[in-house]
């Protein structure tokens, strides 16, 4: 996809289909009412007779306007202008970018860009629309054996700003949207492939192109080297599977050689069976979701890169299968973690968390300035929050708050839960330092305490993206998120570096 910026009046352009905004009940946004004034009243008698009412998700494509030099204008319903907020307008441009790729034209000319959201700039805009034109054309298809092709794709998209003035705001907008949307793009990719494709091995094979498509700096663990480290909890994960563990750190060095990185850990389970503690077999093809954490650190890692931050980040990646067999991790087994506490395994199917303390302890090693893991961690997470929001947790109030501003921005949000003492004895053991799970209730939480018995050392958050990773049912896969959550988190780190 060829995108461009441009500020000029929408009756001049020579498109394919220029894209103009209806307000409900029939009220035309400015771009529509200079059209409609080149076209002496053609858009408004046409709302007049009732073609459009103006509501959400609606569209209506004319061919011929009088006045103006496109060969097609298409009305884009964007419900009630006083309700008219980030949501409405990512929805208006989805729709309008699926509606384009059906009309048959090559391009598109898109005014939404120009309408007006509150506290939001044109550089938010226009990343927003570049990630979500992206998102409505995303297709995964290099499994099937026929495609189904659109007949003349939308191959050009063009966002119209007001002023002249704005153009170079804009035109960051659309790298960062570029960037942001290449990264959810990777994970969506990483994540949808079946785990039969995506191993282990595979994950470690993407880091090392992303490493040399980008200048990466690239360390592969194997089995020997993390017996080596310790790594008890992460390999007793692995002990059940015929697939080799791999650990994945991949390093982005954009910043002064002495600053602090920024660590990312991703949760890497390419499928999780349960292990002994076997899961139930409906929807178990989606557990090859389970790496989605994973997928999403690389995924910003490719964004960071695209958009050379100027931050030191490094991207941790523990992967791993959750097999039975009989070699495999025992309910009642106790191992002994990198950091040389002792934990009691009372469900294998709590495995994230044992992947994830062996990689927050090997981090410490980066004298991190913090660090985020995300992980499909706990089926608790989608009861609290659905599939809206992520679930956050963190040891410092201002790393969480960091984060969920970023979220805001983005329109990638995350909730805080509460990481409080009180919840820590519900791991207690009679046979070990801890358990690795605490019961049914608030089973988001005890998760997330387990961690946070790892993370000392530094500032840390989690991520709980187990409801917002990928979708279920008819519209099955990866969502990409939370990449853009943290790709924002980065450039908010970025942009306020002295």
């Amino acid at each position: 996809m060829e995108f461009s910026i441009r500020s000029g009046s929408p009756e001049k352009q020579r498109s394919a289909c220029v894209v103009l905004g209806i307000f409900e009940p029939r009220k035309l946004s400015l771009p529509a009412e200079v059209v409609d004034h080149a076209a002496r009243g053609h858009l408004s008698d046409l709302l007049r007779r009732g073609d459009m009412e103006g509501k959400a998700g609606t569209t209506l494509l004319l061919h011929n306007v009088p006045g103006i030099l496109a060969d097609r204008v298409l009305l884009v319903g964007l419900g009630k202008e006083k309700e008219f907020r980030e949501k409405e307008f990512r929805a208006a441009i989805s729709t309008a970018v699926k509606t384009l790729n059906e009309t048959g034209g090559f391009d598109g000319t898109l005014y939404l860009t120009e309408l007006t959201i509150k506290k939001r700039d044109v550089a938010w805009r226009v990343r927003q629309a570049t990630m979500v034109a992206l998102e409505a054309l995303y297709r995964f298809d290099r499994l099937k054996s026929k495609k189904e092709d659109v007949r003349r794709p939308l191959r050009k998209l063009t966002f119209c700003v007001e002023r002249r003035n704005e153009l170079a705001a804009a035109e960051d907008g659309l790298l960062q949207g570029q960037a942001i949307a290449a990264g959810s793009g990777l994970m969506k990719d990483l994540a949808n492939l079946p785990s039969n494709i995506c191993t282990p091995g595979y994950l470690a094979e993407q880091a090392r192109e992303l490493a040399d498509e980008h200048s990466l700096g690239i360390e592969v663990l194997e089995r020997d080297a993390m017996e080596a480290l310790g790594m008890h909890t992460l390999l007793s994960v692995a002990k059940g599977s015929h697939e080799p563990p791999k650990f994945i750190v991949l390093k982005h060095s954009g910043g002064k050689a002495d600053d602090k990185p920024i660590v990312l850990v991703g949760k890497g389970v390419t499928f999780d069976t349960g292990g002994i503690s076997l899961k139930p077999a409906p929807e178990m093809d989606e557990m090859k979701f389970d790496m989605s954490g994973a997928a999403s650190v690389l995924g910003t890692m490719k964004a960071v890169a695209a958009m050379k931050l100027s931050l030191n980040v490094v991207a941790v990646v523990p992967a791993t299968e959750n097999m039975p067999g009989g070699g495999a991790t025992k309910p009642g087994d106790v191992v002994t973690s990198m950091s040389g506490q002792t934990v009691e395994i009372l469900n294998t199917d709590a495995e994230g968390r044992l992947i994830l303390c062996d990689a927050l302890t090997y981090v410490e090693r980066f004298d991190p300035a913090c660090v985020i893991d995300v992980a499909t961690l706990t089926g608790a997470c989608v009861i609290a929050l659905g599939h809206v929001a992520t679930g956050l947790l963190a040891n410092t109030d201002s790393l969480a708050r960091e984060l969920l501003d970023a979220g805001q921005e983005a329109y990638d949000r995350a909730w805080q839960l509460p990481l409080w003492e009180d919840y820590q004895e519900l791991l207690n053991s009679n046979f070990a330092d801890m358990a690795n799970i605490g019961g049914r209730a608030s089973g988001t939480i005890t998760a997330s305490c387990f961690l946070s018995r790892f993370t000392k050392k530094y500032n840390w958050a989690h991520l709980d993206i187990a409801g917002t990773a990928y979708r279920s049912g008819k519209e099955k896969g990866s969502t990409g998120r939370p990449v853009p959550l943290l790709a924002h988190f980065l450039m908010a780190r970025a942009a306020s570096r002295p």
